[in-house]
């Protein structure tokens, strides 16, 4: 960890499951274990203070901004979407995903899971996909779903950018989206790498995305068949014993479009994927890092210190530590590596 560091001040009580930053203003939104989103004000010297908070009915497991920051949704174990008006301080909920197995029992393990995300769209759309196997749209102003896609598998992790949205589900699957439009799969894949998928991110430029395992890898894939050629995995998040951890989170730099990955090791690395390299080892923590994010315009790096699961809940103990933590980026650290030619 970098000493010069700055601890967000109240941080939540229990495991902390994602981070965002509004595309708006340096305000830092926080899902967590305790049933919270807490979001915070990042001043110009580092420091924060605790603007507002809301609750699920369980545990809050993720977390997104709208693209005017005026809005913030987020995804539960209450089965529930749930969105926060900044403007008002007011928390609705907004969607909900139900799971019915065949013989008509319902099974709580089956839906518990939501990923919400705002699509990049002139009017506030909200994409939640859960383990229903069914990504929903939601138009904010309506009760009902405008759209349901089934999926092959349940929804693990997704992200989108513009009009790319990348949905990672069980048995290695993976389900692209072109929003234009976006209740039709526009291609299905199988993850590169081995085992569970743990992570996507998309590209800023929107040509792919980064997928990460609970293996130590991580998968550069391409949309278009034309670039294939470019995809390529690699190994990370491995220590000297070869010993294996989880890829938890991929987060990409909003100008320059390289990308950090943390991992169950409690180590940040940032890599620059064009010239295939790492650029800059900088955090290792004693602790695992469950979630990462830039901020707009890429100068701050958030990460989280907290239980990620990845040991199961024996590990989980009241005694872990539950910690955030912002990250002066330098450009250096961040920026692509000009590949001489000789």
């Amino acid at each position: 960890m970098d000493p010069k560091d700055f601890e967000v001040a109240s941080p939540p009580s229990d495991g902390i499951s994602a981070l965002d930053f509004s595309s708006q203003a340096d305000y830092l939104a926080v899902s967590s274990w305790d049933n919270q989103v807490r979001i915070y004000e990042v001043q110009p010297n580092g420091s924060t203070i605790p603007k507002a908070s809301y609750s699920h009915e369980g545990p809050a497991l993720c977390v997104s901004w709208s693209k005017d920051g005026n809005k913030i949704a987020s995804g539960g174990a209450d089965k529930a979407a749930r969105m926060f008006d900044v403007t008002t301080g007011q928390p609705v909920q907004v969607a909900q995903h139900n799971h019915l197995h065949e013989c008509g029992q319902r099974d709580l393990h089956e839906s518990v899971h939501i990923s919400v995300k705002f699509l990049d769209q002139p009017q506030p759309i909200l994409a939640t996909g859960s383990w229903d196997k069914t990504i929903k749209y939601w138009d904010l102003r309506s009760p009902q779903p405008i759209g349901t896609v089934q999926l092959p598998e349940r929804c693990y992790t997704m992200d989108t950018v513009g009009q790319l949205m990348v949905v990672g589900c069980a048995e290695k699957s993976v389900c692209i989206f072109d929003l234009n439009n976006p209740t039709t799969i526009f291609k299905q894949a199988t993850s590169p790498l081995k085992w569970q998928t743990r992570v996507v991110s998309c590209f800023p430029d929107q040509k792919g995305y980064a997928i990460g395992s609970i293996e130590g890898r991580v998968g550069i894939q391409y949309v278009e068949d034309k670039d294939q050629s470019k995809n390529f995995s690699f190994k990370c998040h491995r220590d000297e014993s070869k010993n294996v951890f989880s890829v938890n989170a991929i987060s990409f730099h909003p100008m320059y479009g390289t990308f950090s990955t943390a991992g169950s090791d409690g180590t940040v690395s940032f890599w620059d994927k064009d010239s295939k390299q790492r650029l800059k080892p900088f955090s290792n923590v004693n602790g695992t890092i469950p979630c990462t994010t830039f901020n707009r315009n890429g100068t701050i790096f958030a990460y989280a210190i907290s239980y990620d699961w990845s040991k199961g809940y024996k590990f989980s103990l009241p005694t872990n530590t539950n910690k955030i933590f912002l990250h002066a980026v330098r450009d250096d650290d961040v920026k692509p590596r000009v590949t001489r030619k000789r």
